[in-house]
């Protein structure tokens, strides 16, 4: 910026500068809200492959008595709803398919509810 305030560069060039910038710089991660890098993205993901690879060999070597490890929840990303939000949003999704079911067996069967 200082070089084309000082006329050492001209606008075109600035902007060129400007967009050659990489999407996971500090720019691009401003723009985009999230603190994430990609390599960030690639580690996360290298994480979930992992664990389920490792559940997926537990269950599949483990003796007939032991319980089956359940699989394991992905590593939390940026925009990703919190647990809590996850939960309200089950229980509103049940709520509004019971309502449903119910307004269904009035229907076909008056007097059932």
């Amino acid at each position: 910026m200082a070089a084309y305030f000082r006329g050492e560069i001209t606008l075109r060039k600035l902007r060129v500068l400007v967009e050659g910038l990489p999407a996971d710089g500090a720019l691009g991660r401003a723009v985009s809200g999230s603190v994430w890098r990609l390599s960030d993205y690639r580690d996360a993901d290298m994480v979930d492959a992992l664990e389920r690879i490792f559940t997926a060999l537990y269950n599949a070597h483990r003796g007939e008595k032991a319980p089956v490890m359940p699989w394991p929840e992905p590593v939390p990303r940026p925009g990703d709803p919190s647990p809590e939000a996850k939960a309200k949003a089950q229980a509103k999704e049940a709520r509004a398919a019971r309502e449903g079911y119910e307004d269904i067996v009035s229907q076909v069967a008056p007097g059932r509810i």
